[in-house]
This record gives structure tokens, C-alpha cells and sequence, in this order.
């Protein structure tokens, strides 16, 4: 029988209850938590968030208060930006290109939970996994919802909700995100 970070990970239904699942968030919050005490900034924090990520690039910043769900799903590019107060459900992979820019209060969520009433009633839930490309820019306070890929050099405004996947080189707002118009 398949374990339940395993069914997660192939994006199936799976239970969050499951005690190796909960333990993995509480071990990933402590660290966040830790991270998000510390004096000096982000760039001068005695912990390293690159020990509990799956990748961390070079010249990566990420502001605290930063919150995820495990860490070790999230992948993240050379000169990556993170504002304050993002946060990452990573049940499955985030993949962050190069260059990639989050205002303030960016959340991406992996996670997503049925429809069917006698499944979310079971605790289940699902994960899909995100990929945003080289050189994206996110505007504070935006959504990025379960399986959407953002196209190199999109820029996201602020506040939009992203339910549908975005090609490269456009400026997307609103919700639903929708497409304003094309980067030259």
C-alpha cells in the first residue's frame, strides 16, 4: 500500500492527518518560526532556509515572515526575491525560476481539497504542483492556486487570484487572473 506523502506526491488523494506528514509540517514551522525571530534581516539570518528547501540558488532573499508546509518541495532559482509574508503549501513540487520577484503576501498553494463531500469529510486532500518560470514577477498579495505554470517574464499584478496557467511575456491581473496584454 502506498504511504500517504507518497500518494501526495503523485498527486492523488491523500490524508494530511497521516503522522509522518504532520510531523514534516511541524519540523518545517519550527524552522520557519526560527527564521522569522532572528535580527538583521534576511540576508544575515543565522538559519539557513537552504537546509530545509528542496534547492536554493544563489543570491536568494526571502524577507521574514515566511511560512511553507514541508520545504522540501520548493525549488528555488539564482536571484530570487521573496517580499514579506509569503507563503508556500508545497505538498507538491514549487519549481522557481531564475529572477523571479514576490511582493509582499504572495501565497502559492500546492493543496486542494475535493468536491465530492464524502471525500473532504475523509480528510482527504490533493496536490499539484506549480512552476513559475525565469524572470516572473508576482504583485503583493496575489494567489497562485494548485497546477498552474506561469510563462518566463510574465508579471502577475498585485491582488490577482491565478487559477489558469499564464504563457510567457504578458501582464496578467484580476480575478479570475486574466490576460491584459503581451510584453514586447
Amino acid at each position: 500500500m502506498a504511504s500517504e506523502k507518497s500518494k501526495m506526491m503523485a498527486g492523488q488523494l491523500y490524508s494530511a492527518a497521516d503522522p509522518s506528514l504532520v510531523s514534516a509540517r511541524k519540523h518545517a514551522h519550527a524552522i520557519c518560526h526560527t527564521y522569522n525571530l532572528q535580527p538583521n534581516g534576511g540576508e544575515h539570518r543565522q538559519v539557513d532556509l537552504s537546509a530545509l528547501m528542496g534547492q536554493v540558488g544563489r543570491n536568494c532573499l526571502i524577507e521574514p515572515p515566511f511560512f511553507c508546509d514541508y520545504g522540501y518541495n520548493i525549488f528555488l532559482g539564482d536571484d530570487v526575491y521573496f517580499n514579506f509574508n509569503c507563503t508556500i503549501l508545497d505538498c507538491a513540487p514549487v519549481r522557481i525560476g531564475n529572477g523571479v520577484k514576490f511582493g509582499p503576501g504572495v501565497q502559492v498553494y500546492t493543496a486542494g481539497h475535493p468536491i465530492d463531500p464524502r471525500d473532504r469529510a475523509k480528510g482527504l486532500e490533493f496536490a499539484i504542483g506549480i512552476e513559475i518560470s525565469d524572470n516572473v514577477w508576482v504583485g503583493g498579495g496575489s494567489l497562485l492556486l494548485p497546477g498552474v505554470t506561469i510563462g518566463e517574464n510574465t508579471v502577475i499584478g498585485a491582488g490577482s487570484v491565478v487559477t489558469k496557467s499564464l504563457p510567457a511575456d504578458v501582464v496578467a491581473v484580476g480575478n479570475p487572473c486574466k490576460i491584459l496584454k503581451r510584453i514586447a
